[in-house]
């Protein structure tokens, strides 16, 4: 079963009306101010630590790292002969694709997007992230979104594997409250996607697919 057709497939068993879906996470959550976390019932501001399945299979694969290693170097020094030999006009490509690379990131930056949220605890935004791993502790979130608003799914706790099946809904904004938007207009190919709060606070999201469905169904609800 493919990654669409898995998240189609939990829409469909949550009873969620979606136009676009695709697995996402936040950034790591700055500490609050000690009034507004306790004003908020001093919510948890970090996933879960990963589960013992999943540390397992990690001390399982540590004998094949320098193995691994090695391939990436090998990956990496076939890349430096292709791009040596390249014609003029795929050097120019690679040019041109780091150049807007640095403009992206440039954006970036003047916008403040290398931060999780717009830093006001005390609007929506902020007060929806302190309650992000209340919802779940689980580190990603499948984001759906459609006529209804936005439907956040998750396991209820942190899982290494069958994200999809154990997903549950886990919170929901109407139009009234949010909508899903791509702070670049389309201009760069990104992960990033921003939650638009109606008080003009901001959430930013990383979908694990660049320019996403989510993306183009924000892209469409913008033309």
């Amino acid at each position: 079963m493919t990654r669409r057709s898995k998240q189609s497939e939990a829409a469909d068993r949550l009873g969620v009306r979606a136009e676009a879906g695709e697995w996402c996470w936040i950034g790591e959550i700055p500490q609050p101010p000690a009034d507004i976390l306790q004003a908020a019932g001093d919510p948890r501001t970090r996933p879960a630590r990963r589960p013992p399945l999943a540390l397992t299979g990690r001390l399982l694969a540590a004998p094949f790292l320098p193995i691994l290693w090695l391939l990436m170097l090998l990956a990496r020094a076939e890349e430096a002969v292709e791009r040596f030999l390249d014609t003029k006009e795929e050097k120019e490509r690679r040019q041109a694709k780091k150049e807007d690379e640095r403009r992206r990131d440039a954006a970036v930056e003047q916008r403040g997007l290398d931060n999780v949220f717009d830093g006001d605890w005390n609007v929506a935004a902020g007060q929806f992230l302190l309650r992000w791993y209340s919802h779940s502790t689980h580190h990603e979130r499948l984001l759906f979104a459609g006529q209804d608003g936005l439907v956040f799914a998750a396991p209820p706790r942190r899982v290494s594997m069958g994200r999809d099946k154990r997903a549950q809904v886990v919170a929901r904004l109407s139009p009234e409250e949010a909508t899903l938007e791509d702070p670049f207009g389309g201009e760069f190919k990104t992960e990033i996607m921003l939650i638009r709060f109606r008080d003009g606070s901001w959430l930013r999201v990383d979908t694990e697919e660049a320019r996403s469905e989510l993306h183009m169904h924000a892209l469409r609800d913008t033309s």
